[in-house]
C-alpha cells in the first residue's frame, strides 16, 4: 500500500509556471508507475500525464503536451508535474495516482491508489 499527498497548487495568472509535487509513503516507490489526473469543475476526471516506474517512459494528454512535464525522484519517493504556460482551461483539482507494478496508463481505473488532490486555478 502507498499513501500519496499532493502539494503545490494555487491561484495563478495565465502564462505562469507551477510545479506540483506528490510525496509517497509506504511500499517501495519504484514499484509504482505514477500518473497525474485532473478534474475540472463539473467534468469527469481526465488523464494528464504518466511516468513509468524508473522514469524511462512518459505519456501526456494532447492538451498538455509541450507545456507540462512529469518527472520522478525515486530516492525522494516523489513525482512532479511541471506546468508551464498555464491556461484558464487548466483549472482543475489535480490528483496523483499510483499503479502497482504497472507501466503507466491513461484511465483512472488502471490506478490503485490516489491522493486527495490539490486545486489549481488559472485566471485570465
Amino acid at each position: 500500500q502507498v499513501h500519496l499527498v499532493e502539494s503545490g497548487g494555487g491561484l495563478v495568472q495565465a502564462g505562469v509556471t507551477l510545479r506540483l509535487s506528490c510525496a509517497a509513503s509506504g511500499r517501495t516507490f519504484s514499484s509504482y508507475a505514477m500518473g497525474w489526473f485532473r478534474q475540472p469543475p463539473g467534468k469527469e476526471r481526465e488523464f494528464v500525464a504518466a511516468i513509468s516506474r524508473i522514469g524511462g517512459n512518459t505519456y501526456y494528454a494532447d492538451s498538455v503536451k509541450g507545456r507540462f512535464t512529469i518527472s520522478r525522484d525515486n530516492a525522494k519517493s516523489t513525482v512532479y508535474l511541471q506546468m508551464n504556460s498555464l491556461k484558464p482551461e487548466d483549472t482543475a483539482v489535480y490528483y496523483c495516482a499510483a499503479q502497482y507494478i504497472g507501466v503507466g496508463g491513461t484511465k483512472p481505473a488502471e490506478y490503485d491508489y490516489w491522493g486527495q488532490g490539490t486545486q489549481v486555478t488559472v485566471s485570465s
